[in-house]
């Protein structure tokens, strides 16, 4: 596996490079063109200045997250096919540019539901949180206003100002929308870019739906190890893969995340590893990466991750803020760096035991 930390560039992460650059064993970031909104082409000569800008601080681009999918791919409109030769353009540049890894997600309106930024927790430390009480309390309309006082000025993934302001007509666009029609939409997509993915090399990582079940009754389809391999039989190809995040799939208590991994050698191309902390199946909040701080065995997933001789780029995943940090929330820099350092080190120790025949 290769370490890495998202970084969303530099007119709009409170991080820098040189920062990410002093995380021990650390050697790439996953980014992206975040200016960029979903169905526009990405210009192989943007994609090659950011390339430049990493390399300069003495990392590379181990991948991108993401080239966001289009609303009308998603519902199958009468721009989809447009969007989708954007997106087939888009990759052929990335694969030019030799960058070879895609994380993308095929969920509805929201990218991720969080009803609290900024819980604070004992150690007086603040983490995203969600309660399903919360969300069956507001109307989806309202649900942004709800949280953009606990973004700290920035700008989040997925809940751009732009895009929230037209949540009611985008909750319009999906009124027809069930499960079965969402997954034949995916699957028209992966079909259409699976050429240019050949041609380049270009891993195609599904992000999975963040809950692991239906928001606001949107329709979720990447949920479970049945609908992801679901998924993967319905287009059997080595780079239609998945981003094993074990913070969205985890939400589910019912989803063992070490025997979904064991399930997907080969076809797991991305590793989000983070932990969360139930209060209840419906009440959780995200910790620190450590397994006793939340719920999750982290020794058991990397374990897991290890055993199918996965060699992808991996991250820590949302991070709490700590030591008086002010960042986007999730995605500061220093809980995220202890998140890096411990999964270096059970991998450290997994790989030890295993060749020494410990």
């Amino acid at each position: 596996m290769e370490m890495t930390m998202r970084w969303y560039g530099s007119q709009y992460d409170t991080v820098k490079l040189w920062q990410i650059r002093q995380v021990p064993g650390i050697t790439g970031v996953i980014t992206m063109l975040y200016d960029k909104q979903a169905g526009e082409l990405w210009p192989q000569d943007q994609i090659h200045a950011l390339k430049e800008e990493v390399a300069q601080a003495g990392m590379h681009i181990a991948g991108i997250e993401s080239v966001n999918v289009s609303d009308a791919i998603k519902v199958g409109t009468k721009d989809r096919d447009e969007h989708i030769e954007n997106y087939i353009k888009s990759l052929e540049n990335l694969g030019k540019e030799d960058i070879h890894m895609v994380c993308y997600n095929f969920m509805p309106v929201f990218d991720w539901t969080r009803t609290e930024l900024a819980r604070k927790r004992p150690d007086g430390s603040t983490v995203l949180a969600y309660t399903q009480e919360a969300v069956d309390a507001i109307n989806p309309s309202d649900m942004f206003a709800s949280i953009k006082g606990e973004m700290n000025g920035t700008v989040m993934p997925g809940w751009e100002p732009e895009r929230m302001a037209h949540v009611k007509e985008l909750f319009e666009m999906y009124k027809d929308i069930d499960e079965d029609k969402l997954f034949d939409n995916l699957v028209y997509f992966l079909k259409a870019i699976m050429p240019v993915c050949n041609k380049y090399d270009i891993k195609m990582a599904i992000h999975p739906d963040d809950p692991a079940w239906s928001v606001f009754g949107l329709p979720r389809i990447i949920t479970s190890k049945e609908k992801i391999h679901r998924m993967m039989k319905a287009v059997d190809d080595p780079h239609n893969g998945l981003t094993l995040c074990t913070g969205s799939l985890g939400t589910n208590l019912e989803n063992d995340l070490p025997d979904i991994i064991r399930s997907l050698p080969g076809r797991i191309h991305f590793a989000h590893v983070r932990n969360l902390k139930f209060n209840s199946p419906t009440d959780f909040e995200e910790s620190a990466h450590l397994s006793s701080d939340g719920t999750f065995d982290m020794y058991e997933i990397v374990k897991a991750l290890y055993d199918i001789g996965f060699d992808g780029p991996i991250r820590p995943d949302h991070g709490r803020m700590i030591w008086g940090e002010v960042a986007m929330p999730g995605y500061g820099l220093y809980d995220r760096a202890l998140g890096a350092a411990y999964i270096n080190g059970l991998w450290e120790a997994i790989d030890k035991a295993e060749t020494r025949g410990v």
